[in-house]
């Protein structure tokens, strides 16, 4: 393909694109193919020679499209969002075009400067304190590809400085600490690292957050066994069910264990902290105050591309100190600016690294901070607008409080929930969602609180409205009646 070629290609694929997005909402949420079913379409090796581009668009619509979840759709309500905004796809389309690795400063300058500048223009936009500013020459941040690979990286960093400081401790007794609503990132950094992690349980009394006194008696706890503790990964935003970690609490408890690393995981809530409104309730202050690393990631409800996860950490050094590995190749033959320029490849385990952060300008800017703002407060106020139909079904009830733009629910027979086990309740919410699960015009998930099985809903697409909303109600309402009786019927 050459350089007319492609803008003629170019040119269809955007409006494809556009074609796409105008269609979406009469589309369906999720898709209905069976597994496998792309191995029929396609044939069992590449062609051997090359196939007109037309020909292989074409086949993106017929093919591809059919066995897609539409993560981007008004009707999506299940996990979390994921960002689909035109300032993002053409982010990654500049980023695509221009195809550098920007492991260091010298590989292509841009790449990193435009880094730095775009994540403290980002945190300046979360409320983050300047020492996590790059500008600060002190603390920093860095995008990366998940919150997982956030986790990966601090627990690396915070091993190999727990080991720095305590020459004797024995890998095997080392422990990553979490609660029983952490990310799965906990457990697979622990199985990547070969590292134990705890689980501290938590309550629902708390409203599923960990608490200082849980914290502390797990500690204690340790001490007494001789294992050793090292970093401590808490949320703001749980995935089940949105909670907040008591970061005031744990902040202090830790005062007593300086050697321990304090990781807020905001992977979903922390762009919420762009509204002053919401920074109390997610501890802002603490953790300004208390937090070694932080993670927001954009990717989801901050209207960036996947992928763009930040993490900022309050002293860059941390990273580099595990981290720095230059190989005579990768040291640049001006060394003038080495010690002035960051090298983003010392901060994270990978060496190549996407130009993330081009999508990441594109949106602050083309949004900028009151747009960002509106689309934060605009979701919160759907999901709302959810709990308050919530309120007057006689079938649906609230099982934990909402969290920003994310509410767990469970139906509920009209006898009330006293009259019923809570295995029966959990067994009836699962038949429940199975059936709500068949649909294709609407998409939740369900998770597990302390054993009870219950709905999540989720806002946060760019192109949900409260037509989108009402629509959901009236579909979730409408099914718990008929499963409530068939269920009722099944009892008897």
């Amino acid at each position: 393909m050459d350089i007319e070629q492609f803008r003629k290609a170019g040119y269809a694929a955007i409006d494809r694109i556009c074609d796409y997005f105008y269609s979406l909402e009469k589309l369906p949420v999720t898709s209905k193919v069976e597994p496998g079913y792309l191995r029929k379409l396609i044939p069992d090796e590449a062609p051997e020679n090359g196939e007109d581009f037309t020909k292989i668009a074409d086949d993106v619509k017929e093919m591809i499209l059919p066995g897609l979840t539409r993560w981007q759709h008004p009707s999506f309500f299940a996990y979390f969002p994921t960002a689909c905004t035109f300032e993002g796809i053409l982010g990654d389309l500049y980023s695509s075009s221009l195809s550098n690795p920007g492991f260091n400063w010298s590989a292509s300058p841009a790449c990193t400067e435009l880094e730095v500048i775009t994540m403290d223009w980002a945190a300046k936009l979360l409320g983050l304190a300047p020492a996590f500013y790059n500008a600060s020459e002190v603390g920093g941040g860095v995008i990366q590809t998940s919150a997982s690979d956030v986790v990966l990286v601090a627990v690396v960093a915070a091993r190999s400085r727990f080991q720095r400081d305590h020459p004797d401790t024995k890998v095997e007794d080392m422990v990553i600490y979490a609660t029983t609503q952490t990310h799965s990132l906990a457990k697979k950094a622990a199985i990547v690292l070969s590292l134990q992690v705890r689980s501290i349980e938590v309550k629902s009394e708390d409203q599923y957050a960990l608490r200082g006194d849980s914290l502390r008696a797990a500690l204690e706890e340790d001490a007494k066994l001789g294992r050793k503790p090292f970093i401590l990964i808490a949320t703001v935003g749980t995935t089940s069910s949105g909670a907040v970690d008591n970061v005031v609490e744990l902040a202090a408890v830790l005062k007593d264990y300086p050697d321990i690393w304090f990781h807020i995981d905001a992977a979903w809530a922390g762009v919420a902290l762009a509204c002053p409104e919401f920074r109390e309730q997610l501890y802002l202050p603490e953790i300004n105050e208390s937090a070694t690393s932080v993670c927001a990631n954009f990717h989801k409800w901050g209207l960036v591309n996947f992928d763009c996860s930040a993490m900022w950490v309050r002293d860059r050094r941390l990273l580099t100190d595990a981290l720095d590995v230059t190989p005579i190749i990768h040291d640049p033959s001006d060394l003038s600016f080495v010690g002035t320029a960051i090298d983003y490849r010392n901060w994270h385990l990978g060496l190549g690294r996407r130009f993330r952060s081009i999508k990441l300008w594109f949106v602050l800017r083309s949004y900028g901070i009151a747009g960002f703002q509106r689309h934060i407060r605009k979701t919160i106020d759907m999901n709302n607008l959810f709990v308050k139909l919530l309120s007057e079904s006689k079938v649906l009830t609230l099982f934990a409080e909402p969290s920003l733009a994310l509410t767990v629910f469970r139906i509920t027979p009209p006898e009330g929930v006293d009259k019923f086990s809570a295995e029966a309740l959990s067994d009836l919410n699962a038949r429940f969602f199975k059936v709500v699960s068949a649909r294709d015009d609407i998409m939740l998930t369900q998770t597990s609180l302390n054993g009870h099985v219950c709905i999540r809903f989720a806002v946060g697409s760019a192109r949900t409205e409260e037509n989108h909303i009402k629509q959901a109600y009236e579909i979730v309402e409408q099914e718990a009646a008929k499963v409530i009786e068939t269920w009722r019927q099944h009892q008897s």
